[in-house]
């Protein structure tokens, strides 16, 4: 990447998969909690992980709804109650969403959730928008040494890097470099990266971010990045350091973006 990091440490299959794979999953089998190390933990627990391991497998892409509580319940044979607290803990992940009279559906990578699960930059008049991007270069190459230990990658692996400006109403915000493990990501550099890359991962790879990880520091913008968002070099700004997660924990993206706060704050949520 352009600058030195300090490193931290799917939508699957297209909609109408075969419903087929969707039956036969109950907690009591061959997939039972006991077969991949999950008997140890609460049986709502285990519920969301096999809930989760259908998302990532392919058989709910993002958008579709999922079966009833009651069809879940009989299909995992465990209470409804059971199903519905592993549902609410995957609500409150922004992982399903429960839309009232109409069922729980998985959450899409619409430009809405990620405003507000993992955009955090709010103007100072308190209005959300999404910004829109310019990609300055994109290219693969070998791992850096910080890179493969970021992304849990080994010795040699290559990775794809992004660099891009984001601006609101023409303004530019910030800068932000991106590595991606290649191997996950194949065409991607061929292809183009839109405004919305997580709801590309999903869609196009099947590699759903379900969670985010971050890190803020106050630094002086080097002139490199300076010059992009133009402003002198040396002005005080906002340096995030993003490690993004799967939904089987796998870290998919490094990304560092250098902010600029004039006008803007950072705005998380504690609950």
């Amino acid at each position: 990447m352009a600058r030195t990091k300090a490193a931290d440490a799917g939508a699957a299959r297209p909609e109408g998969a075969s419903p087929a794979r969707a039956r036969g999953r109950a907690l009591p089998s061959s997939a039972a909690p006991e077969a991949h190390g999950l008997a140890s933990k609460p049986l709502y627990r285990q519920v969301r992980e096999a809930l989760i391991r259908r998302m990532v497998d392919g058989v709910w892409a993002p958008g579709a709804p999922l079966p009833s509580e009651m069809q879940l319940a009989a299909e995992l044979r465990v209470s409804q109650g059971t199903v519905r607290k592993a549902l609410d803990e995957m609500a409150a992940e922004n992982l399903v969403v429960r839309r009232q009279g109409r069922g729980t559906f998985v959450a899409r990578h619409d430009e809405d959730r990620i405003l507000f699960q993992f955009f955090k930059l709010v103007s100072d008049d308190g209005v959300r928008r999404f910004p829109e991007s310019r990609v300055l270069s994109i290219a693969k190459g070998k791992a850096s040494e910080d890179e493969a230990q970021a992304l849990a990658l080994v010795r040699g692996a290559r990775v794809i890097r992004i660099r891009r400006m984001r601006a609101l109403d023409g303004v530019p915000i910030l800068v932000e470099d991106l590595a991606l493990p290649e191997t996950l990501f194949p065409g991607l550099v061929e292809a183009g990266v839109p405004n919305n890359v997580y709801g590309v991962y999903a869609a196009r790879y099947g590699v759903t971010v379900a969670r985010a990880r971050e890190k803020l520091k106050a630094v002086a913008a080097p002139a490199e990045d300076a010059a992009v968002l133009g402003v002198p070099a040396g002005t005080p700004a906002l340096l995030i350091d993003r490690l993004a997660f799967s939904l089987e924990e796998q870290p998919v993206e490094w990304r560092v973006s250098l902010c600029l706060t004039g006008t803007m704050h950072y705005l998380s949520d504690l609950t």
